[in-house]
């Protein structure tokens, strides 16, 4: 396995979702491309971007999400054994299933929703306006 600078737990737990993705270092084509966005000068001067190409699936991952070139290569190859699990398990990922729901959220609702909508709170306003105070001679 490629050298890592991470500890020894994070990269044993890396091996395994290797293995169990069916990764093999022999497989892979690393590149190291220059940076950009947030992170300065640094950043945009420096090789840290890491760039992995899986042979067997085709799948290409880009990873700068640190300023050290080592954790995005920890972070690339995590990234990419994610990728082909759920490829291979046809799981989605938690990313997609908040993108999902952010987007029902967002969606606008038909005339009929809003109408029943609007009619449930006329309804629980009338339910909540029995419970005001009776006014004592008001009978």
């Amino acid at each position: 396995m490629a050298e890592l600078n991470v500890r020894a737990e994070k990269r044993e737990q890396l091996a395994a979702m290797m293995r169990n993705a069916g990764v093999q270092e022999e497989d892979l084509k690393e590149s190291f491309i220059l940076g950009s966005g947030p992170g300065g000068q640094k950043v945009n001067k420096s090789s840290v971007c890491v760039m992995l190409v899986h042979d067997k699936s085709g799948q290409v991952v880009k990873c700068s999400q640190t300023r050290s070139r080592a954790l995005n290569r920890y972070y690339a190859r995590k990234i990419l054994c994610e990728r082909i699990l759920e490829e291979r398990d046809d799981i989605r990922s938690a990313r997609q299933q908040e993108w999902e729901r952010i987007r029902r959220q967002k969606r606008r609702r038909s005339r009929k929703q809003r109408a029943r909508i609007l009619e449930e709170k006329r309804k629980r306003s009338e339910i909540k306006s029995l419970r005001r105070n009776v006014k004592p001679g008001a009978e």
